[in-house]
């Protein structure tokens, strides 16, 4: 009897456990709530493509199966919106398959084309439905969004599946329509500004010169009158494609780390990113763009969101010997291994890459390349950003779950000034 009693209590103690929030516990049932939705339903509407091609490839079907968790720290989030960036037109006509087919199939056991029907989309604003066993940090019914890495099924269905580890917690301040339009740009930026580039809130920020000390330790001890302060060295930051939406992210995580940023955008883009926080704004169309950027001091940090021949004139902007950095997010990695496989691919994108930071290591700065990075605990420090009001989603234009093919097209068409969201719900 004193054994039996004894099982009782443990059983009891064990109903509740603490899971641990990254900030905070909270205190949740270990017998997990699972789907909410009907047992009955197997299917969903989504918008896919069956092969590579134009616009024509994408289709809209009902019978797309609703995804399930494999692994037990996966996260199913049922979508109330989505968005289209430039990767998705890229991978609808098959850039990048070969790179991403070997992620999806590191063995090679499936057969060439079973990566279709293929679900494209990368943001994700929505309802958190089901949790994997592992999961500790959400619970159906929290409001969560986040960024799907491109070899996974996407988000232009009505549900997703993706790892515990790639999702955050909603911005309270933000609907989903806002908040769907910022978890790719953001991530990719956060990668080549924060992860490549090393760059926080504690070192853009103006800092005090050995003279300026010296000026306040003569002023604690009364020692007038004081030499004169030079003006704050602050960081600064070139921004090249600005009013996409990497770029109008980018310039407002500099400004809220207290940068000075210099926008390269098309003249009817330039109110945008001057309300963004620019300080600078250089037309790349007047025709004199070189001369414009002479005329302005050396910068400490260049992100280059454009590519092609930017980097051959660039570089030549940046202050020399002071580590400052040329980050650039357009890279031929994908394409390399599109064009000459594998192995060949990887062995160009090595060469390549070595030889353009050795080249410019000896000119005095440091050139790097930076790539998307899925990353929860990135969104919630980008949440708080944007719930202190330093962030502001940019919105181009949305369009309804039916028109996505439309939305493609916008997209493809480029000249963005912000993102194009879909409203899935």
């Amino acid at each position: 009897m004193e054994l039996l009693l004894k099982t009782c209590v443990l059983r009891r103690n064990a109903c509740t456990a603490v899971c641990f929030w990254r900030s905070h516990a909270v205190q949740k049932p270990s017998v997990k709530k699972i789907s909410t939705t009907s047992p009955r339903s197997t299917v969903m509407p989504a918008w896919v493509i069956d092969k590579y091609g134009k616009n024509e490839v994408l289709r809209f079907t009902q019978n797309m199966m609703i995804p399930v968790i494999h692994y037990p720290n996966e996260v199913i989030i049922k979508v109330h919106a989505a968005s289209v960036n430039p990767i998705d037109v890229n991978m609808r006509s098959g850039y990048g398959a070969t790179a991403l087919n070997m992620k999806r199939d590191p063995l090679h056991i499936k057969t060439k084309g079973e990566e279709f029907p293929l679900t494209l989309g990368r943001d994700v604003s929505g309802v958190v439905m089901e949790c994997g066993l592992d999961v500790r940090y959400f619970k159906p019914g929290d409001e969560v969004w986040a960024a799907v890495p491109p070899w996974k099924q996407g988000t232009l269905s009505e549900f997703v599946v993706v790892s515990g580890n790639e999702v955050s917690l909603k911005p309270k301040s933000l609907t989903h329509t806002q908040a769907a339009s910022l978890p790719y740009v953001a991530l990719t930026a956060w990668s080549a500004i924060h992860k490549v580039g090393g760059l926080n809130d504690k070192n853009c920020t103006g800092k005090r010169s050995v003279t300026e000390l010296h000026r306040l330790q003569l002023e604690k001890h009364r020692v007038y009158p004081p030499p004169s302060l030079p003006p704050l060295c602050l960081y600064r930051v070139l921004i090249l494609g600005a009013s996409g939406g990497v770029g109008t992210f980018a310039i407002q995580v500099m400004k809220a780390w207290a940068a000075h940023v210099t926008a390269v955008c098309s003249q009817d883009a330039s109110e945008l990113v001057r309300k963004l926080g620019a300080d600078d704004v250089i037309d790349y169309r007047s025709g004199n763009m070189e001369e414009q950027l002479k005329s302005l001091k050396p910068f400490d940090f260049i992100l280059d969101n454009v590519g092609g021949s930017t980097e051959t004139w660039a570089l030549n902007f940046l202050k020399k010997w002071s580590g400052a950095t040329y980050v650039t997010l357009v890279t031929p990695f994908l394409l390399n291994m599109d064009r000459l496989g594998i192995a060949d691919g990887m062995l160009q994108t090595g060469v390549t890459m070595g030889s353009k930071t050795l080249k410019h290591f000896w000119q005095g700065v440091h050139y790097r390349w930076a790539f998307f990075m899925a990353s929860g605990l990135y969104l919630d420090d980008i949440a708080k950003l944007v719930d202190e009001g330093k962030i502001q989603p940019v919105i181009e234009k949305t369009f309804p779950f039916s028109k996505v093919p439309e939305a493609f097209l916008k997209v493809e068409r480029g000249h963005a000034r912000g993102k194009t969201v879909i409203n899935v719900i």
